[in-house]
C-alpha cells in the first residue's frame, strides 16, 4: 500500500500545467554508508494526475494498493533543494499497481512498443 501525502502542481514540455499526487511507502529501514547506523526513511513518487488542487488536497491520507520501485533511467543531474548539492542519479521511483493483469503488466513496463495484438 502506499499513502497520498500531498501534491504538487507541475508543468509539462509543452508547458501546460497538471497536478500531480505525491505518494509514500511504508517505513523502510536502512543502514547508512557513512556512519553505519540505521535509519528509518520512505520511498516517494510522484503519479500524474487529472484533478484539481482542491480535489488533490482532499485526497491526503487515502491509500491506494501498489507499491514504489525503484526503475533505471539514463544518468541526469539533480539539485538537492536542502543542500545545494548536485548529484548524478541513474534511477527514479515509480508507482506501481498491485494485482495488475499481465497485459497491464506488459503494458506498464514499455514492452509493447513494437508488439502487434491479435485478436
Amino acid at each position: 500500500m502506499v499513502t497520498i501525502v500531498g501534491s504538487k502542481e507541475r508543468q509539462n514540455g509543452r508547458g501546460e500545467m497538471f497536478m500531480s499526487l505525491i505518494i509514500e511507502g511504508g517505513i523502510e529501514l536502512v543502514k547508512s554508508r557513512e556512519t553505519g547506523r540505521m535509519y528509518a526513511t520512505g520511498k516517494r513518487a510522484s503519479l500524474p494526475c487529472t484533478f484539481d488542487k482542491q480535489t488533490c488536497k482532499s485526497l491526503v491520507g487515502q491509500e491506494l494498493p501498489g507499491t514504489i520501485r525503484k526503475v533505471e533511467v539514463e544518468p541526469y543531474s539533480f539539485t538537492d533543494t536542502k543542500t545545494g548539492e548536485i548529484l548524478t542519479l541513474s534511477h527514479r521511483w515509480e508507482y506501481s499497481q498491485e494485482g495488475a493483469n499481465a497485459l497491464e503488466t506488459v503494458m506498464q513496463e514499455d514492452f509493447l512498443e513494437d508488439v502487434k495484438i491479435v485478436r
